[in-house]
């Protein structure tokens, strides 16, 4: 053994001996984090405090013993200047240390100090002399003797390089869910990560650039660093759908973060079972945005300024008396205004009693507090308020626009032509009320819309929305009314985009999103995708409609394959790919049009391959539907008839879009089996 590894030898012992140390510490935290409880509980203080207290303590508590095992360290910074000269801080997904008020043995990959691990260059040192990365066994559940290997670079000397450890980390074969990036960040990433909570941030991520990984480690640090403000409202993480929040769904945990909603937005508007079916030209004139202002018609049609008369108010022996023109004035006024239509009666009614209370305080001098409630809740000013701005549900707004030609003639005035009109009225016998109304999935996007107008919700105090390409008009603004502060991160690919309302500019998503003005930020370096499949995928985007920079890729690594397979032969030729496939490390997925899945399933299954579908996230083969491989990446896709997954979304549909989705997929190598002509 030479001089240089047996330096490198003791380095390794001291580095597990150090890790060893931050375990029993850790295991003391949690410890202490339980205990804590249990002496919070006995503390005497008032009903609510001890029970925010409570709360709070065993939130942590909580959190602390669900963190998941690994390795609690993967950098170390020696500095060399500033404020941590002479020290050495490990870098880690959650701080450890032996009391609050000492130094701690690791730091969280969040805090300020962390920074320089990211961003500090030989050009740039940033105080650091030297910047230590470690290497660990894959899978490691945290044994200190997984801790195979570390680089040092010295950046006092002006040392930089790529770094090996970081490569592989990348490259690791993809088998389950998603693995969080907090070890390999990137500059540029981590600018994104680090924005500001009132900062909307938009990425245009190619694919294989770390998009949904910045969104996910965005969330986590402003969790970090405004733990009240975000926790009292809540994060929202919207996915596309749920095999995609299944494979995401261990990254925050992974981070210490638990108690984040990750959900989709289907989910969070269902406030009825689907039992209809939209057709296209429907479902898309629901998505629009002109829908909106025909809802907002709809709603505001049944305030009537004129639909009382005089308002006789009993108080005692006395009777106050509003007359009908002094009602009206009230209500247009408070219309005028254009409060959420709940805000918009309630406005009335004070306004009423204000009336009322002049009245009564010229007479007899002021008036208390019950007398003010007592006027509210009269019977007389109810009614009234019943009568020029009547309580409505959703519902009772939606069900007669849609079952009614002539309401919604009245409401979609100079908004919809006839046609559309016709097109957007319920097909067969309207229901005799809401409740026996059958929706569609996008009726419960207008029920939504019709709810935003009655009353704002509280919303989230932020949400990250991904695939944010696929968003129509509608879907934005519902989640707008979800954002508290108007506070998102925006994530998506317009070259991904496959709904029929797909964006092909930001522009337009973030205007209905309420942040026109948001920054656009672009990643175009692919740390997935390898060189020769992002070569073949970018000459699939220059055939598609949108405004993108092509993505390079850092990986000369990967394969790519065509397989032309005789006219009925494509099941046979695919079993061939996965089999090779299958003497190679790493998950496979086989994805198709959705026709033909079931029989590729069977054709495996035939051949002895057991294959699962896409929700089977630890599976080493799965074969999956194109239309729900967005966002899931394997190391090896064999991608099955790329005509036909293009042809499946149909005349004019972007069937280009899907399939550019299936390409990069790949982490590793791409076989491409085909009996038809190629559409690229």
């Amino acid at each position: 053994m030479t001089s240089t590894d047996t330096a490198l030898q003791r380095a390794l012992d001291h580095e597990r001996a150090h890790h060893d140390h931050c375990r029993a510490v850790l295991a003391a935290m949690v410890e202490g984090a339980q205990e804590h409880v249990v002496t919070g509980e006995d503390v005497s203080a008032s009903g609510a405090d001890a029970e925010v207290l409570g709360y709070r303590l065993r939130s942590r508590a909580k959190e602390m013993r669900e963190l998941p095992p690994g390795p609690l360290f993967f950098g170390r910074l020696d500095f060399a200047e500033g404020e941590e000269t002479g020290r050495a801080l490990h870098i880690g997904r959650l701080r450890i240390t032996e009391h609050p008020a000492a130094p701690p043995l690791v730091v969280d990959w969040r805090a300020p100090v962390s920074r320089a691990f990211y961003q500090a260059t030989a050009g740039d040192p940033r105080g650091v002399a030297v910047r230590r990365r470690f290497g660990w066994a894959p899978g490691s559940r945290g044994e200190s003797a997984d801790l195979t290997g570390m680089e040092d670079e010295h950046l006092g000397r002006g040392e930089s390089r790529a770094s090996a450890i970081v490569a592989r980390e990348i490259e690791r074969p993809r088998v389950g869910p998603m693995r969080d990036i907090a070890a390999t960040i990137q500059p540029e990433q981590d600018d994104l990560v680090r924005a500001g909570l009132g900062t909307t941030v938009c990425v245009q991520g190619a694919p294989g650039t770390g998009k949904t990984a910045v969104g996910l480690h965005r969330a986590a640090y402003l969790l970090y660093t405004h733990p009240q403000r975000i926790k009292r409202g809540g994060l929202l993480i919207l996915g596309p759908n749920p095999t995609f929040l299944s494979y995401i769904a261990e990254v925050l945990p992974a981070l210490g973060e638990s108690g984040v909603r990750q959900s989709t937005l289907d989910r969070e508007i269902a406030r009825h079972p689907v039992t209809r079916t939209d057709d296209v030209r429907a479902a898309a004139l629901k998505h629009d945005a002109r829908t909106a202002e025909v809802l907002r018609r709809a709603l505001y049609a049944r305030v009537d300024p004129g639909a009382a008369g005089d308002l006789i108010v009993p108080d005692g022996s006395y009777r106050w008396r509003v007359p009908a023109e002094a009602l009206a004035r009230v209500v247009a006024d408070v219309r005028r205004e254009q409060p959420p239509y709940t805000v918009g009666r309630e406005r009335v009614r004070a306004r009423i009693v204000r009336y009322v209370q002049e009245r009564a305080e010229r007479r007899a001098g002021p008036r208390t507090n019950a007398w003010l409630r007592r006027v509210e809740r009269a019977r007389p000013v109810g009614a009234v308020l019943d009568a020029v701005w009547p309580r409505v549900r959703p519902e009772e707004v939606l069900a007669p626009l849609l079952g009614d030609p002539a309401e919604l003639a009245r409401a979609a005035d100079g908004v919809l032509d006839d046609e559309e009109q016709r097109a957007l009225l319920w097909t067969g016998r309207a229901p005799r009320s809401w409740k026996s109304a059958r929706w569609s999935a996008a009726d419960l996007l207008l029920l939504d819309e019709v709810a935003g107008f009655l009353e704002h919700p509280e919303g989230y105090g932020h949400v990250v929305v991904d695939e944010a390409q696929d968003l129509s008009p509608m879907e934005c603004r519902a989640i707008a009314r979800r954002s508290a502060f108007g506070s998102l991160t925006v994530l998506g690919d317009l070259a991904q985009g496959t709904t029929p309302w797909a964006a092909r500019s930001w522009r337009t998503v973030l205007a209905h999103l309420g942040r026109p003005d948001a920054a656009v930020v672009p990643l175009t370096t692919g740390f997935r995708v390898p060189k020769k499949v992002g070569g073949l995928t970018n000459r699939l985007l220059e055939r598609l409609d949108v405004d993108v920079p092509p993505a390079r890729s850092l990986r000369g690594d990967g394969e790519l394959t065509l397989r032309e397979a005789a006219p009925g032969a494509v099941p046979e030729t695919v079993v061939d790919a996965v089999r090779h496939a299958l003497t190679r490390e790493g998950s496979v997925g086989v994805v198709a049009a959705g026709p033909d899945v079931p029989g590729l399933r069977a054709a495996l299954e035939a051949a002895g391959i057991a294959a699962a579908g896409p929700e089977a996230l630890g599976a080493r083969v799965a074969v999956v539907p194109a239309s729900v491989v967005k966002g899931l990446e394997y190391d090896h896709v064999v991608a099955v008839e790329p005509a036909a997954i293009a042809a499946a979304e149909g005349p004019g549909g972007r069937g280009l879009h899907r399939l550019y989705v299936v390409l990069t997929r790949a982490v590793s190598r791409l076989d491409v089996v085909h009996a038809r002509p190629l559409p690229f």
